[in-house]
């Protein structure tokens, strides 16, 4: 079926429970204005606890129109052909495809160049647009990497924290 790969990665997400950087993102929000920009599809950050979260690959568990991207469901069973908006539109995973565009990157550009800090977590650094994100932070705006395998070295405005997301934003939380 067209949807099987969808479908397998959504089933993996529903048994799954965010970890505990999952949770320390969140109740940093108690502390001060956070904004979660995530490059995975999955719906983690949220059951942690975290409320201002902009997927930037979209989500495994909602479905867009093809012909209306606004249309958008939340969609926790198998999505196959012949599942239609109330148009009669087909639906669609709501995430972004090799080679499409990324809609919110605008929105994560506009964060990026207003935070005070930027956290990165996890990531090779080699996935674009998502990767330019911290060229787009201010001169001055202290950086954090959090990686076990960092591509990059700490430089002026940027720490890099050589160890896995859980025992990285421990390290980070004691900065401060």
């Amino acid at each position: 079926m067209v949807f099987d790969f969808y479908n397998q990665r959504r089933q993996q997400l529903l048994e799954v429970e965010p970890n505990k950087a999952h949770m320390a993102l969140a109740d940093l929000e108690n502390h001060f204005k956070v904004t979660i920009i995530t490059q995975n599809v999955d719906d983690l950050h949220e059951r942690a606890g975290s409320s201002n979260v902009i997927h930037l690959h979209g989500e495994l568990l909602k479905v867009r129109s093809i012909q209306n991207d606004k249309v958008l469901l939340d969609w926790k069973k198998d999505l196959n052909l012949g599942d239609l908006d109330t148009n009669g539109h087909q639906l669609r995973p709501h995430i972004v495809w090799f080679g499409e565009a990324v809609p919110l990157i605008d929105k994560a550009v506009e964060i990026c160049q207003t935070a005070d800090r930027l956290l990165i977590i996890g990531t090779s650094l080699q996935v674009y647009p998502a990767a330019s994100l911290m060229h787009y932070v201010p001169d001055h705006t202290p950086m954090y990497f959090i990686d076990p395998n960092p591509s990059i070295s700490s430089t002026k405005n940027l720490t890099v924290i050589a160890k896995t997301a859980t025992e990285g934003i421990n390290e980070f939380i004691s900065i401060f």
